[in-house]
């Protein structure tokens, strides 16, 4: 299996992509990310699907459930976005989270709802949950393993190859 160039990137430049966008896309996704830890998920950053499109946070559950999280910090965000329904047959659960500032009627109802900061989050509403077919689940753990790997190794070892 090949990974594709953006699942490559190193920990620095995702956390440098990510400090160019709006600080509270990186204060939510930091929020959301402490939330799905603690319901015992293991989220990562900026994971690039195989249709080429990328999920701000994807978590793995021990269940081999995958959840997709897209971040929006502003209606204009969320206006200019029609590409998140490419992103729903990748997972078993989908949600959106936002600030708590965001206005919350304007996301489709048919999506999880997380609110979040910088310190935690909460899920308002959960997601409608499908099943990933199993082929698709397989080749999206083993996607998800390689890259957490290697942002690990590239994190421990920023000179490797």
């Amino acid at each position: 299996m090949r990974i594709s160039e953006s699942g490559r990137e190193t920990v620095s430049e995702l956390a440098r992509n990510f400090r160019q966008a709006p600080m509270a896309a990186a204060d939510v996704a930091r929020g959301v990310s402490r939330l799905l830890l603690a319901q015992g998920l293991s989220p990562i950053l900026e994971f690039t699907l195989p249709n080429g499109r990328r999920l701000d946070i994807a978590a793995l559950a021990s269940d081999g459930s995958i959840a997709g999280v897209e971040i929006k910090v502003s209606l204009a965000d969320l206006r200019a976005d029609e590409k998140w329904p490419d992103y729903v047959t990748y997972c078993d659960r989908f949600f959106f989270a936002v600030p708590p500032e965001f206005p919350q009627a304007a996301l489709p109802p048919t999506t999880g709802l997380i609110v979040a900061d910088r310190f935690g989050g909460a899920i308002l509403r959960d997601s409608v949950r499908q099943t990933v077919a199993p082929a698709r689940r397989r080749a999206l753990t083993l996607r998800f393993a390689m890259i957490a790997a290697e942002r690990l190794t590239r994190t421990l070892d920023p000179n490797c190859v």
